[in-house]
């Protein structure tokens, strides 16, 4: 597999790039629901509690001639802004922060995450990373006492920085390839814009092989 993905990487015009993406946000909001479901098609209610941060890898042919490597990096909320956030933050170029619409509680946290997202890591030019939010578990009964409506929630995201949203569901496979989709882009165009820092497969090893890490964890 990994010689078909590679096969045109001797072409000057082809391009394979590899990102480091981060799934963050408070515990039990489907972080890792979220990503099987991106990644392997797969949903389960028993997912365990990701103790530390997890791993998975998304191949993407993006067009004929861009390869484009999603590293997943799935990070426990139970982490809780500790000093081993900086450490899992480092070199990423884009970022899912991730609510629980069923939990109010947990919207009320985004905008902490957002803030030590944006404290931990940045693009070349010190702007933040591009960040999208992700309002999952909508296919199930809202918190409507403390989840603002669509227009608030474009307000919200204006004010803090996100670069869009999406009302998500892992279960019924809503809305998870068109805000991957579209957080790539957004990549894409600071790649574009930053050529000198572009992170390709070559640069980004990550102390990883990325081809061996779609099923690793690692406890902290």
């Amino acid at each position: 597999m990994a010689g078909a993905e590679r096969g045109g990487v001797g072409v000057p015009e082809n391009r394979e790039h590899l990102f480091k993406v981060l799934v963050i946000g408070e515990l039990g909001v489907g972080k890792t629901s979220i990503i099987k479901r991106y990644v392997h098609q797969l949903f389960s209610q028993n997912y365990r509690a990701t103790i530390g941060v997890d791993f998975a890898l998304k191949v993407l042919n993006w067009d004929t001639r861009t390869l484009v490597r999603l590293q997943l990096w799935d990070i426990a909320g139970q982490e809780r802004f500790g000093n081993m956030t900086r450490v899992y933050y480092k070199e990423a170029v884009g970022a899912f922060v991730v609510f629980d619409v069923t939990r109010g509680s947990t919207f009320e946290a985004v905008s902490k995450w957002k803030h030590d997202l944006d404290s931990k890591v940045a693009l070349p030019n010190g702007s933040p990373i591009p960040t999208i939010l992700l309002a999952n578990k909508c296919d199930q009964k809202k918190d409507s006492s403390q989840n603002p409506s669509p227009s608030q929630m474009n307000q919200f995201c204006k004010e803090g920085g996100f670069a869009g949203w999406f009302e998500t569901s892992a279960k019924d496979n809503i809305n998870i390839d068109e805000a991957a989709r579209f957080l790539v882009e957004k990549i894409l165009a600071n790649l574009k814009a930053f050529p000198n820092e572009e992170n390709d497969v070559d640069k980004l090893k990550l102390g990883l092989d990325p081809l061996k890490a779609e099923s690793k964890s690692q406890c902290c």
